[in-house]
């Protein structure tokens, strides 16, 4: 599909929808999205699906996205944009080469030695993950000038489920119009995974950068237990990060606790002794 591919209307009438793109995270939601598409539950038909790529995904997710590129699985391409890697923007951040940004927790302390935790401006989603697509999305539909349509010609779909409604935001430009499919099929997390064990598809993995700081606990146990290669990676970069960053005061850490990853406790309440006195099931809110 190259750029100017899609109808570009009459000029006259108010400019019609050229473009439906399919935000792909590839994670739950946004792969049930996609193969409810590619199932014709839900159109028309997206012309294409965007996945950006913060170049530091956990390998599942490359994995599984390379599996919803392969042949005969999506009716549409999907285009891979990005920003560059997280990760060495992080590291060349720290070493004071460039802004680079993650909402990371800050230690301080004041003069009276009295410690706080703070936490760093979230950035990266709008740098690494808003901007890249929408660069992406102007360019397929023709629009490389400043200047944009005054009506919608690009129709957005994202995977948002009933389950976190409170993230629906409306496109605040006007060429462009923001839709939520799962939301208008009533479905939750716990609905698209479901529905993916019906059709027999694989269960995605959880989408977010390795060293994300707003995992949980558990997310950053699995880790530890079952992607070593990962869990390293994070340690390394909650190290190097822990001088601080270009702006920041304070050492910077990954963990909420403001304490190295490395050292993090990182047990259950059960590990520590306590009884459990209920099934603990995952709720299926860890991610997208």
């Amino acid at each position: 599909m190259q750029q100017n591919a899609f109808p570009q209307g009459d000029g006259l009438s108010p400019s019609p929808i050229r473009l439906r793109v399919l935000s792909l995270g590839a994670g739950v939601q946004s792969t049930t999205l996609a193969l409810l598409a590619a199932h014709g539950v839900i159109g028309p038909m997206p012309d294409c699906a965007i996945f950006a790529d913060t170049a530091w995904e956990p390998q599942a997710v490359y994995d599984h996205l390379a599996w919803l590129m392969s042949p005969n699985v999506l009716p549409f391409p999907v285009y891979v944009v990005s920003a560059g890697s997280l990760r060495d923007n992080l590291v060349q951040a720290a070493a004071g080469e460039r802004w680079a940004s993650i909402p990371a927790y800050t230690r301080a302390v004041d003069h009276r030695g009295c410690a706080s935790i703070g936490m760093i401006r979230r950035q990266c989603t709008g740098d690494y993950k808003i901007d890249p697509i929408r660069k992406k999305v102007r360019e397929l539909v023709g629009l490389t000038r400043r200047r944009s349509p005054p009506d919608p010609v690009v129709e957005q779909w994202i995977g948002i489920s009933m389950d976190e409604t409170i993230r629906m935001k409306p496109s605040f430009e006007r060429w462009r119009v923001n839709r939520w499919p799962l939301i208008e099929l009533g479905m939750n997390r716990r609905d698209c995974l479901d529905w993916l064990r019906r059709h027999d598809y694989p269960t995605p993995p959880k989408s977010a950068c390795i060293g994300c700081p707003y995992h949980s606990d558990a997310v950053w146990r699995a880790m530890r237990d079952e992607d070593p290669d990962a869990w390293a990676d994070a340690v390394d970069v909650d190290r190097l990060i822990r001088s601080g960053m270009r702006g920041v005061r304070g050492e910077v850490f990954l963990h909420r606790s403001a304490v190295p990853l490395s050292e993090v406790d990182l047990s259950t309440d059960t590990d520590r002794g306590q009884l459990d006195l209920f099934a603990n099931e995952c709720e299926g809110m860890c991610g997208l």
